[in-house]
Parts: structure tokens; C-alpha cells; sequence
């Protein structure tokens, strides 16, 4: 059992002691330091927070926990309660709210879970600001509100269809032309919220919607990571279907992931390739993603004529990263699309509008679109951390031991060869060391990896 506390948030296991894992009081204490954090960055005493959450079997627990929190600190509450993390980023702003909580864990399986902080912006906050909170939970120093100053709890369950009309009303989303193609396009909800919003949307785009484990239980029926592993009874129901295509989402909607019409997965790195072809093709700008994405990216921003640019990973670094270049759209090679006309923020519902404008002007089917794309293939692999073990010294050893390479230190360590690439770095979520490679073939891609994991365990004596 594991309780993470970094600079993006808290994420923990349910259950067992407190200070190891994401118990009740954990909860509360960290709800109680953002609280209070707020009210100095905000600099007023009354204050509005957006509380929304994941549908994960812990969900409705945790949320009382932190609506609570806050009420006690006397901040009043909007809560969403089920709804997407995307939904959460663009109701603070709409609401005049300080900041948002939103309660996912987001990729992980079901006995994790999260608080997942955001400004007055809807934007997650940067490394400072997280600091700050760290070192206020640790203090414990809150000053709780007497009982005729407590806070409000307003309950709204109209923002996904608010969320919704804001990405049909984007300029680059003609939903008439979407109506017009008949789409057929199957949903793997993973069970959470996805299965609530995404195939709303499809429906106000005049899509035939296939539902599979669309009903938000919690209760999630495979490993909610999209990837292809993962995904055999979508990949089978979209050729059983004959659908033009599948959309798989993860418990919070913020990664996004294409089945092909022939049963094969699109690429989650390529989700975002895709909706760049399509913004660059309209507007003319730059792109970002992050040092573990795909090389396609730059590939297709340099054929738009744009400038391509690499961020540390983690949504904020790549948030900072796309106002300093002003890029036009951006995103992480996870599935997570960022696009700046809706809001700073990996968002599928949009991700899935673009994608569908992309069909609809060019035709032809999504595995014809995607073999058209640069070929890249990527090996994503994880060495799971032993106590005592000195991974900083050994992600160093490793920068030494390719030094006559092209190397990036901004986030672990990246090693760009001619042909390809390794990127090696600590998880901010989980006690693990991310191995990805990319390559022109899956067998390239795989041996490279499994070079890379065998030198660090040789360094590391595993």
C-alpha cells in the first residue's frame, strides 16, 4: 500500500495506516493545507472551490472528506460530483471560483486515489505552489472556521452538458459536417465517467454510439491504463460492429485513445498527432509535447510549418511550455490533447471533436489516416523502485555511459540517438522508473528497451 505526496497532488491506496496510504485523516489533512493555501493565494477570506470526481469505488468517501474539509475551513463548494477532470478544469473559471479539487487517481486501478489541485485558472499548479501545500499538511497549522462562518455546498450536475456545448461551439468544429457522415463509433468507458460524457457528445454530433462498460460503477472491467494490452473487447466490438472506430478514455477522460476499423489500436501517441494535423492544417503555430512523446509530433508540426518543442513531463511543465512558445495545440504522448482555444487542460472531449473533424474533411478510413502518419513505434516498460535504492546516481550513471549522445536532463534523463530514443525518469505517481524507447519498428523498440533495463539493473545490482 503507497501514499505519494508530490508538488501535483496526493495519491494514495485506500485503507491501512495513515501516513502510508490515502486513509481518512490523510485526506482531510491535505484538503485542510490546499484550504488554507488558498485563502493566502487568493488574499480573501470567502472563498469558492469546484469539487468533482471519478467514479472509482472510493469516490463518494473521499469526497465527503474534502467537501467537508473545505466547508469547515468556511470556503463554499460547487460540487459536480460525478464528472471528468477536463469538466472540473473549465467549471472553475465559469463558476468565478478560487481553485478546484478534482478526485481521480486517474490511469491507476481501483483502490487508488487522488486529489488533483487546480487554480483560479482551472490550470494545475506549479512546483512552488505545491511545495507550499506539502510543507502546510506537514504543519498541520489550520485555522478551522466558527460554526456561522462555515461554507455552503451548491450542487451542480449540469456541467458535462456545459462542457459539452463549449466544445461544439469551437471554431474549428463544424458539428453539422460531423452530422452528416453517420459515424459509427464504439465507447469503452472503463466504467468511470467517460461512459457518461463521451458518448453524450457523439450523440449531439449525430454518431451511432456502441456503449461497452459505459455505466459509471467503479467497478473497472480491465486495467484502466489505455493501452493495448488492455483493450481486446473493444478492438474485437469495433470489427463486430463494423464501426469506423473505437474510443477508449481512462477513469477521469483526460487520455484518450482511437481503435482503428480494423481492430487495431491507432496509437495512443498518435491521438495527438492526429488532432494536430488537423489545428496546424487551420491555424498556422507551434506544437508541444512532452520528452516521452513521439517524434511523429515534430514530424507533423515541421510539415505545417511550425516549430516543434519538447517539455518535462507532467501536464503543467507542457502547460508552461505552450504559453512561452504560443503554441496552438499540445499534449502529451499519453493520449492527452491540449488545446488552448477550449482551455489549458488534456481534455478527450475535445481531443475526440478534432479527431472527428479530421475524418470528416478527409475522408477515407481512421487505419488509412494512421498509415499515413510517420511510422514510429514505442516500447513503454517500468522497473518497479526498492527501498534504499539510489535512482538519481543511477539515472546519472546511465547519462555518463551515453555522453558522446544527444542528451536532456530536464526531466530524468533522455538519450536521443540517430535513430531513436530512450527516456528514463522517475514516476511522480507510482514507486517506478519509466523505461520508454521509440523506434521505426516495435522489434527495434523492444530490444532497446530491454538493453536499457539490463545496464540499469547491472548499475543498480538487481
Amino acid at each position: 500500500m503507497t501514499l505519494i505526496k508530490s508538488i501535483s497532488g496526493i495519491r494514495g491506496t485506500i485503507g491501512g495506516n495513515t501516513g502510508d496510504n490515502l486513509t481518512p485523516i490523510d485526506t482531510v489533512k491535505f484538503a485542510a493545507a490546499y484550504g488554507t493555501w488558498l485563502r493566502g493565494y487568493a488574499g480573501k477570506e470567502r472563498l469558492k472551490v469546484v469539487i468533482g470526481r471519478d467514479a472509482r469505488l472510493s469516490g463518494e468517501m473521499i469526497q465527503s472528506l474534502v467537501v467537508s474539509t473545505l466547508v469547515g475551513l468556511g470556503i463554499d463548494v460547487v460540487l459536480l460530483d460525478l464528472s471528468t477532470t477536463p469538466t472540473v478544469e473549465i467549471a472553475v473559471p465559469l463558476e468565478k471560483a478560487d481553485g478546484g479539487i478534482i478526485l481521480t487517481a486517474s490511469h491507476n486501478p481501483k483502490q487508488w486515489n487522488a486529489l488533483k489541485l487546480l487554480n483560479e485558472k482551472g490550470e494545475f499548479l506549479d512546483a512552488a505552489q505545491g511545495k507550499l501545500i506539502l510543507e502546510l499538511a506537514e504543519k498541520e497549522d489550520f485555522n478551522f472556521a466558527s460554526v456561522d462562518h462555515l461554507g455552503t455546498i451548491i450542487k451542480n450536475d449540469a456541467y458535462i452538458d456545459i462542457h459539452i456545448d463549449e466544445v461544439l461551439n469551437l471554431s474549428l468544429v463544424d458539428a453539422d459536417l460531423i452530422r452528416s457522415k453517420k459515424f459509427k463509433v464504439v465507447v469503452d468507458g472503463v466504467n468511470s465517467t467517460g461512459g457518461l460524457a463521451i458518448p453524450k457528445l457523439l450523440r449531439e454530433l449525430g454518431v451511432d454510439v456502441v456503449e461497452l462498460y459505459c455505466e459509471p460503477t467503479g467497478h473497472f472491467p480491465h486495467n484502466p491504463e489505455p493501452l493495448k494490452e488492455h483493450l481486446a473487447d473493444i478492438c474485437d466490438l469495433v470489427l463486430k460492429e463494423k464501426a469506423d472506430f473505437g474510443i477508449v478514455v481512462d477513469p477521469d477522460v483526460d487520455r484518450l485513445a482511437f481503435i482503428s476499423n480494423d481492430g487495431e489500436m491507432f496509437g495512443e501517441e498518435y491521438t495527438l498527432v492526429a488532432c494536430a494535423d488537423y489545428v496546424l492544417g487551420k491555424t498556422k503555430g507551434n506544437t508541444v509535447s512532452n520528452l516521452s512523446s513521439s517524434r511523429a509530433l515534430r514530424d507533423i508540426t515541421e510539415k505545417h510549418g511550425g516549430t516543434y518543442n519538447a517539455a518535462a513531463v507532467g501536464e503543467v511543465n507542457v502547460v508552461i511550455k505552450m504559453k512561452e512558445t504560443n503554441a496552438v495545440i499540445g499534449g502529451e504522448g499519453n493520449g492527452g490533447i491540449i488545446y488552448p482555444e477550449s482551455h489549458y487542460g488534456r481534455d478527450s472531449l475535445v481531443g475526440t471533436a478534432l479527431f472527428l473533424m479530421l475524418l470528416s474533411e478527409k475522408g477515407g478510413t481512421v487505419a488509412e489516416l494512421r498509415a499515413s502518419y510517420p511510422s514510429y513505434f514505442m516500447s513503454k516498460k517500468k522497473i518497479e523502485l526498492t527501498p534504499g535504492l539510489d535512482v538519481d546516481g543511477i539515472l546519472a550513471r546511465m547519462a555518463e555511459r551515453y555522453n558522446n549522445e544527444d542528451i536532456t536532463t530536464i526531466d530524468g534523463v533522455k538519450i536521443d540517438f540517430p535513430e531513436n530514443w530512450v527516456h528514463l525518469r522517475k514516476s511522480n505517481t507510482e514507486p517506478i522508473i519509466r523505461i520508454y524507447t521509440e523506434a521505426k519498428t516495435q522489434k527495434e523498440a523492444d530490444v532497446l528497451a530491454d538493453t536499457i533495463i539490463s545496464q540499469i539493473k547491472t548499475i543498480a545490482g538487481l
